[in-house]
């Protein structure tokens, strides 16, 4: 027996092919103007305007913001860490998740299945800037009993945009 493979599309049920026309320009130029949107997707501005309302409102997209480059703000470095927990109890977690939030040196953390507990991305000036952030933040960070640190050499990709259809 053959299966039927569904096309994104139709795994999204909730979006047709003008919203995801639309998610995809807006994912490529956040900057758009509607005018510009609309003559780019063959509706009216009306038409993409309440669409693109409906698609915010419906939570599909999050907000718009600005790409900046981290070489030329002081935050060059990007390092990854793993981080262990001495404990695994929910208290431990929500103390980490709320001390995780507090540090804007870290980017990114992601609760991860494996070796470890959470996966941390950071920015920092350089080497130095990182050991003292290390030192002074993330080894005092509530419940940690190890870390494993991952210094990026070179970014080869570095995306924020999300494959559609």
């Amino acid at each position: 027996m053959q299966s039927k493979s569904l096309s994104q599309v139709e795994r999204l049920p909730d979006l047709d092919r003008i919203d995801v026309k639309i998610l995809k320009a807006l994912q490529e130029d956040g900057k758009i103007t509607n005018l510009r949107l609309a003559d780019a997707i063959g509706l009216s501005p009306t038409a993409v305007l309440a669409r693109v309302q409906r698609l915010t409102r419906d939570g599909y997209i999050l907000g718009y913001e600005a790409r900046l480059n981290p070489l030329l703000l002081g935050a060059g470095m990007l390092v990854f860490v793993e981080i262990l927990l001495d404990r695994t109890t929910p208290n431990v977690f929500e103390e980490f998740k709320v001390a995780v939030q507090m540090q804007p040196a870290i980017m990114e953390c992601h609760m991860v299945a494996g070796g470890f507990d959470y996966l941390l991305k950071t920015r920092s000036a350089d080497m130095n800037d990182y050991r003292q952030f290390a030192g002074t933040v993330l080894w005092q960070l509530p419940g940690v009993r190890e870390t494993r640190t991952y210094a990026v050499m070179e970014e080869v990709k570095n995306s924020t945009h999300l494959h559609l259809p």
